[in-house]
């Protein structure tokens, strides 16, 4: 049991963070112009060809969430799939390569729509020319920020074969290409990400680990309903494999097992990328931002080892490392409440 000096620390940050959370404070620091435009969050959300108008109007509902999530979280929305403008295949590559290529705010790619598999190869229907992995994988070559590639589409699950790698959390609607038929997970994802219900771990953010699981468990439900036999099994792929987890690998956002060669299954990179449905997530510092990750990462570790620690032995191994995570956030609020203080 994690001992009182730890608790206290760990309320405090509780304390300070609802409080922020509750005011929902939107004052920026000093350097506001600086933070918007080198430490800003990019969602490029791809909506494909309708096929149907019934196809038509849900991809415009999903869309518009994303949207509206972009907003709230102070993201910079890029929307591909509805200018007048029909070949949506050049406005994607164009949009890719005019996007900062270095920093610590990742860049968000969604795809709504519907997907093919032929020939070996996954493709993302659009309007004009369709957009295959390989065209993705060469277009984000560039790009070395971390990169979320959300496909939510039918046939999705090679975009992870073809475009896994560090620093990316790739999400497939379906773990291969013969899953053709119609995916719902897009439903469910855009529903999981503009919702604070899926908020896991309590930190005014929902990452793509919590939608991910969110999303899954709401298509799995779907299918039991309905009696039928589900057509789409959802991976989430973050340490470079190419081989992707199944949501039923996870208990909360923790993986449950190991991989068959012993390695760390996916979800930890995937559980540090959020996005804010309220706009009430505590804002860091790109230090700061790094401090957490490896701390984080520390934790993780830890973690992975528990059983083969005593129970004071773990304990004390994570109460140092859940003291640094608990100023870090408290030194962040302590700024918040100054500024607000001095306006």
């Amino acid at each position: 049991m994690i001992n009182k000096q730890t608790c206290l620390a760990v309320f405090m940050f509780t304390c300070f963070a609802s409080a922020w959370a509750q005011d929902n404070v939107q004052t920026q620091p000093d350097n506001a112009t600086q933070v918007t435009s080198e430490r800003q969050t990019h969602l490029v959300i791809v909506k494909g060809a309708d096929g149907t108008p019934e196809f038509g109007e849900q991809f415009r509902k999903w869309t518009d969430q994303w949207a509206d999530v972009a907003r709230k979280a102070n993201a910079a929305f890029v929307p591909i799939g509805d200018s007048v403008e029909t070949n949506d295949f050049e406005q994607l590559k164009s949009a890719l390569e005019s996007l900062p290529k270095e920093g610590t705010q990742p860049v968000w790619i969604v795809l709504i729509g519907h997907g093919t598999f032929s020939m070996g190869t996954a493709k993302f229907n659009l309007r004009g020319p369709d957009v295959s992995a390989q065209d993705l994988s060469t277009w984000l070559t560039a790009i070395k920020r971390p990169l979320v590639i959300v496909n939510c589409a039918s046939s999705s699950g090679p975009f992870i074969n073809q475009l896994s790698a560090q620093n990316r959390v790739i999400v497939t609607a379906t773990k291969s290409g013969s899953q053709y038929n119609f995916a719902r997970f897009g439903e469910h994802f855009a529903n999981a990400i503009s919702s604070i219900d899926s908020d896991l771990d309590h930190d005014d953010a929902v990452s793509v680990q919590e939608a991910f699981l969110r999303a899954s468990s709401g298509v799995r439900d779907f299918y039991n309903a309905e009696s039928r036999i589900a057509t789409e099994h959802a991976l989430v792929d973050d340490n470079g494999d190419g081989l992707g987890t199944p949501a039923n690998m996870f208990r909360g956002i923790r993986p449950i097992a190991k991989a068959k060669d012993g390695a760390n299954l996916d979800g930890t990179f995937a559980s540090r990328l959020t996005l804010s449905p309220t706009g009430k997530q505590l804002p860091l510092t790109d230090a700061e931002i790094q401090v957490r990750d490896e701390l984080e990462s520390q934790l993780d570790k830890v973690r992975q080892k528990k059983e083969e620690l005593a129970p004071a032995e773990f304990d004390k191994t994570v109460e140092p490392i859940l003291i640094k995570l608990a100023t870090l956030y408290h030194a962040a609020e302590e700024r918040i409440l100054a500024k607000e203080k001095a306006n």
